[in-house]
């Protein structure tokens, strides 16, 4: 009797999911191995699990194993102490995406990621979206079948590259399109009015609330809301947003009794969250919700294939449909030359400038198209503040990243296990680094041609 309430119970008990620890700031930065069951130990002494160079790190420093419902951490006795936003503890269950301030180490504890081979699709667009480009059909192949879902989803990529599109294509290919679609932008307002905008409030809830009035939820009950700019939501208004998702209900700013929606969340991001969450900045548990289905958005760079066809459609909504059908040549050559760091906003942009700047006679290749100098060898300053630091600061590292990676995969003859080793990075690790900088098809190409 006694054996079968064991076996009883160890058969109840929920699964512990594969997880990772990434070393996000120190002086072992990129590391990033897989946590066992088991769990390892952190610390400088070589009989560590995991053996860090920060001279602030104890020989053996603390422990951690996963577990259902995240992370169990063990200080071991440390010197400088284990520090969950600023606060040391001895021994603790965190949230999946916390981060531990370990001597001068920023650790981060992850659930592993799970990647699906998806065919890309067959279509060469998805709602608004045009693109016959392999990252792109990829793209449309998980919003296909994600849209039929109810599922959040989280699009990661730079400002302009069509995410508000892409969540507009989520909502006409749902079995909510008949409901609502509402937009909201996190970053767009003061931290009071975020909430009341967001979540509604009652009369007499701060001054100025002359009466009840309903938020984006109320407005979107029934159909879908985006979320433009996730990463800029106050961190205080985070877990009122994160009951919204789990139970389905708010309370509007200034009442007591909450108020229950039906809402798809679609949100974007132009900031790297992973990197927000270890700093603080964004909630781990939130960020889980949300990216039940994380999508990647490619740059305008990573799809220059499209170029052609995305230059033709803005000529033809610009009112020159004569145009639309002359592209290509040496003026297409230079648009291919640059490095859109605006993506298809600044295209369009650029096109519809010049239909408007064109002359009575011009054709497509004497169109002014009017492009930010490339200054591959500038005389002032190679940073310019001439737009919000996150987007100049988010361009100038995967910048960084794609002439990085191209090079050392090209030193390695396209071997990748060579191409970890000389970057001291985990192959794994290389691989989202690829994928990131949409470089791993052609990577993994390269290195089967070797083989």
């Amino acid at each position: 009797m006694q054996v079968t309430r064991v076996t009883n119970a160890v058969a109840a008990r929920p699964p512990v999911r594969a997880a990772q620890l990434r070393v996000v700031d120190g002086p072992d930065r990129g590391l990033e191995i897989d946590l066992p069951p088991v769990g390892v130990v952190i610390g400088t002494e070589r009989s560590c699990d995991v053996v860090l160079t920060d001279s602030f790190v104890s020989r053996r420093h603390c422990s951690v194993s996963p577990t259902s419902a995240g992370f169990s951490i063990t200080d071991l006795g440390s010197k400088n102490g284990t520090v969950i936003d600023g606060v040391a503890v001895q021994k603790v269950v965190a949230p999946p995406g916390v981060a531990l301030r370990i001597g001068k180490t920023l650790v981060q504890l992850m659930p592993a990621d799970e990647v699906l081979d998806i065919p890309p699709s067959t279509a060469d667009h998805f709602g608004a979206l045009l693109g016959s480009t392999q990252p792109m059909r990829q793209v449309f192949a998980v919003l296909e079948r994600a849209s039929k879902s109810a599922a959040p989803i989280l699009f990661l990529g730079e400002s302009g590259t069509g995410k508000e599109l892409m969540a507009r294509g989520v909502h006409d290919a749902s079995p909510r399109k008949d409901g609502p679609f509402v937009v909201f932008d996190c970053g767009a307002s003061t931290e009071t009015l975020i909430e009341s905008d967001l979540f509604g409030h009652t009369k007499g809830a701060f001054t100025g609330a002359a009466g009840d009035r309903q938020g984006a939820f109320a407005a979107a009950h029934g159909g879908t809301l985006f979320l433009d700019e996730i990463g800029d939501l106050p961190v205080a208004l985070q877990p009122k947003l994160l009951r919204m998702l789990e139970a389905g209900e708010v309370v509007p700013l200034g009442g007591r009794k909450s108020e229950r929606y039906d809402v798809r969340i679609v949100a974007a991001t132009h900031r790297d969250v992973f990197g927000e969450v270890a700093r603080g900045g964004f909630r781990g548990d939130l960020y889980y919700r949300l990216a039940v289905v994380e999508v990647h958005v490619p740059p305008l760079r990573q799809r220059l294939g499209d170029l052609a066809t995305l230059i033709a459609m803005f000529l033809e909504r610009a009112g020159a449909g004569t145009l639309a059908k002359q592209v290509g040549g040496a003026a297409l050559e230079r648009l291919e030359r640059y490095h859109w760091p605006g993506n298809v906003r600044e295209l369009r942009n650029v096109i519809t400038r010049a239909v408007a700047l064109a002359g009575p006679d011009d054709d497509f290749q004497s169109l002014p198209f009017v492009l930010r100098p490339t200054a591959a060898a500038p005389e002032g300053p190679l940073i310019k503040a001439d737009r919000p630091f996150h987007e100049a600061k988010d361009e100038l590292i995967a910048r960084f990243e794609r002439e990085y990676l191209t090079d050392l995969v090209q030193r390695a003859g396209g071997n990748l296990s060579q191409a970890a080793r000389t970057a001291g990075l985990e192959r794994k690790f290389l691989y989202k680094l690829l994928e990131r900088a949409g470089l791993r098809g052609k990577a993994e190409s390269d290195e089967e041609t070797d083989k």
